[in-house]
């Protein structure tokens, strides 16, 4: 499957007006909770089918989570959107990726062309893949010497995340590409939560040896030198994220206001994502995490946030690959949930009584 690519731009020329951090804190405080009369439709519905209760384990709950968080009963995957998010980062040039940064363009171009594991994974569960070029030509700062990201630039790379959640759209599952990523990842998830580097670093593209020792060393100046001065979460991603993490952190609260329910994909988007829940502990209510990375701090962050992943395959690739497998799995629960015979409808007796 070949990708719908949103040209490689400055994010701010796609937002209108300069966007402002203080209004996306300002959402924050106002996001909405489940719809509570949807998930007592599918409790209720799910009593009644064909099974034992309970036989169908993580896909019951998976049917009712969606149904909450769409607002509707039954819940639909009818136009599931995987958003690929593209950027690079500044950090790159100090050695701690087995990659160079043209890399990301020329994934890019090979999501276009349909080459990538993500164009499988979408054309086999029938997701549309956008992928959104951030500005490929002009990296982040290095996080060790300044900060990745201006506030207006930051603010403008989260209002435009927001704009993958388009009217009609039911399941998000968001991913990312960009070499570099995954140390802005381990570095914003140590500001945000503690620890030490090497708790939250790990080989990303397959570092290892002296690569790996820059890598950590990259994570520890980035926060030795920005963590006194980190004002909040938003602020945090601001000096250590990238342009594409703070997309996907965008595109999780247009989510939540847009009741569409999310599917993360690895390390670096639940990072991203995780964001918020450093601001609100129930903001990634309407979440579900694909699988669990092989990245070594994507268990540490799962644990956090008491997230448990849908899949464990030892996966490690990122470009919402995760994300796109796990959609199945939703898709499925969906489909049982709504297609199954009920025990009346069935002739079929219940429970003894």
């Amino acid at each position: 499957m070949s990708a719908e690519s949103q040209p490689d731009r400055d994010p701010a020329a796609e937002t209108g007006p300069e966007a402002s951090l203080d209004e996306i804190r300002g959402l924050m405080r106002g996001l909405p909770g489940p719809d509570e009369a949807a998930a007592e439709k599918a409790r209720a519905r799910e009593a009644e089918l064909t099974k034992p209760a309970g036989a169908l384990g993580r896909l019951e709950t998976l049917a009712e989570w969606a149904a909450a968080w769409q607002g509707r009963h039954p819940a639909r995957a009818e136009r599931p959107r995987v958003a690929v998010f593209a950027a690079n980062h500044g950090i790159a040039a100090r050695g701690v990726s087995a990659y160079p940064s043209t890399v990301t363009a020329q994934m890019v171009a090979n999501f276009q062309r349909g080459g990538a594991a993500v164009n499988q994974l979408c054309l086999t569960h029938d997701a549309e893949l956008r992928v959104y070029e951030m500005a490929l030509d002009h990296p982040t700062n290095d996080f060790t010497t300044e900060p990745a990201m201006g506030e207006a630039d930051v603010a403008t790379a989260l209002a435009y995340g927001m704009m993958a959640v388009e009217e009609g759209v039911d399941i998000l599952c968001l991913g990312e590409m960009g070499i570099g990523n995954s140390t802005s990842a381990a570095a914003l998830a140590q500001a945000l939560f503690g620890g030490e580097a090497r708790d939250w670093t790990g080989p990303g593209t397959g570092v290892e040896g002296a690569a790996m020792a820059a890598k950590i060393a990259a994570v520890e100046a980035g926060v030795a030198l920005h963590g006194p001065a980190i004002a909040d979460p938003f602020d945090a991603l601001r000096r250590l994220g990238g342009l594409e993490l703070a997309a996907i952190t965008g595109a999780v609260i247009a989510a939540r206001m847009g009741r569409v329910p999310v599917i993360l994909d690895g390390y670096a988007a639940t990072v991203a994502a995780a964001v918020l829940h450093a601001v609100d502990a129930r903001a990634l209510d309407h979440c579900v995490v694909a699988h669990r990375s092989a990245e070594p701090g994507h268990a540490r962050l799962l644990e956090v946030l008491d997230k448990q992943p849908l899949l464990d395959l030892g996966m490690r690739l990122g470009e919402g690959s995760g994300a796109a497998v796990a959609l199945g799995i939703v898709k499925s629960a969906l489909a049982c949930h709504a297609g199954m015979a009920t025990f009346a409808e069935a002739s079929v007796s219940g429970p003894a009584g």
